[in-house]
């Protein structure tokens, strides 16, 4: 009975060691899944920017507090060494006259075109509503008045047009993803005071950003703060010249990424840009702007590769009412991708998306179209002609500048 009760004994003594063994055995695995786990989904959560360094809590405890302060120490290393990439993809189209002159003829305008297709506020950029659907911003230039006032303001010169839509037509924009535009053009000022005044708060009211007249974009898109800036540029004035410097300073310090100055300006009809444009541009580029838009020609204009930035001199008329049937009828959306790497502006890819201003040749029907064939061609061998400083390098596919 004695030697049984000590083998008994014994056995018994082994069970407990080996259920112990096991026991620790098993916490070492939960550490070992526990630390991966951490770590797996430290780096998910980054790469979805959904994470905050300074916020990871000491972690799981599990027999001590081992797996918390290891995680964290082997998380945040990782995420020291991983860099945060973005992509934002910009879009830039040029005159949107939504509206006419009423010494126009009714029939073939603009708004004759809107009752006849229903009132339907897509219906103008239903062939291109695509692209700017798919884009993260689009700005353009709204060059018309957004009023019910019927007071013209007085204009000098033998020819002279006073542009205007109904109040309703900013469900233009907003029916076809365009976010924002710039003001600052000849004819903002169409209707006076109280035709700028119905425009910018018809605007505000349809949730349209503005810039130009004074105000500036600056538009969180994508954890990325981007701005824009509208101006007039008739002359290379000192004035103008300072306000630029200054306006860019100053969305700089807001946080601004990325700042692009879009401006109305140049002769037209004109293919190639003045110096005035020219001066304006390479300005603004060098005093911290990262890309130059401009338009009001009605044509389009060249394209120049100052010091690795781009400058779009004229991107032409795109949705226009100011013309029944032009004999240009080329136009190009411009998009910008921008590779943001942690926190900045690593660089840019560029598109130039042939288009028309209208659907048909033999008139103006306000429907932007992207060109194909022979018209798809032309614009991109016109571009390239009158661009030398991108070498060729014009395409509608995402090219860089050398």
């Amino acid at each position: 009975m004695g030697r049984r009760s000590i083998e008994n004994s014994r056995r018994r003594r082994y069970l407990r060691e080996n259920r112990k063994n096991n026991h620790y055995f098993k916490s070492f695995i939960l550490v070992i899944i526990s630390i991966a786990i951490v770590i797996i989904l430290g780096l998910y959560l980054k790469s979805l920017k959904l994470i905050d360094t300074n916020k990871i809590e000491n972690g799981i405890k599990l027999n001590g507090e081992i797996v918390g302060s290891v995680a964290k120490e082997i998380v945040n290393e990782q995420l020291v060494k991983m860099p945060i990439k973005k992509e934002i993809l910009i879009s830039f189209a040029g005159d949107f006259t939504l509206g006419t002159d009423d010494k126009f003829s009714y029939e073939g305008s603009l708004p004759a075109a809107f009752v006849s297709n229903g009132k339907n506020y897509s219906y103008f950029m239903k062939n291109v509503a695509n692209i700017f659907n798919k884009d993260d911003y689009t700005l353009v230039n709204l060059e018309t008045t957004l009023t019910n006032s019927n007071v013209k303001a007085a204009k000098d010169g033998d020819v002279y047009y006073n542009f205007k839509g109904p109040k309703e037509y900013a469900k233009i924009l907003t029916s076809s993803s365009i976010e924002g535009v710039t003001i600052a053009n000849n004819h903002i000022y169409d209707y006076g005071e109280e035709g700028i005044k119905d425009t910018i708060s018809t605007l505000k009211e349809n949730k349209v950003d503005i810039c130009g007249e004074g105000y500036k974009i600056i538009k969180d898109i994508k954890g990325v703060k981007f701005g824009f800036l509208g101006y007039t540029g008739w002359e290379s004035s000192d004035k103008l010249k300072t306000k630029i410097a200054n306006d860019i300073k100053e969305l700089r310090k807001q946080g601004a990424k990325v700042v692009i100055p879009y401006f109305h300006w140049g002769i037209e009809r004109e293919y190639e840009p003045c110096d005035v444009q020219k001066n304006l541009a390479r300005f603004s580029i060098d005093n911290g702007a990262d890309a130059v838009i401009g338009s009001h020609p009605h044509v389009i204009q060249s394209v120049e590769n100052y010091k690795g930035k781009l400058i779009a001199y004229s991107m032409g008329n795109f949705c226009f009412g100011g013309n029944a049937n032009p004999p240009d009828k080329r136009t190009f959306i411009l998009q910008f991708k921008a590779h943001i790497q942690d926190d900045k502006l690593a660089n840019f890819e560029y598109k130039v998306i042939p288009a028309m201003i209208s659907s048909r040749n033999d008139k103006n029907d306000y429907v932007p179209t992207l060109a194909s064939g022979e018209n798809r061609i032309n614009i991109l061998n016109t571009l390239n002609q009158l661009s030398p400083s991108l070498k060729g390098n014009i395409n509608d596919e995402f090219f860089s500048l050398n």
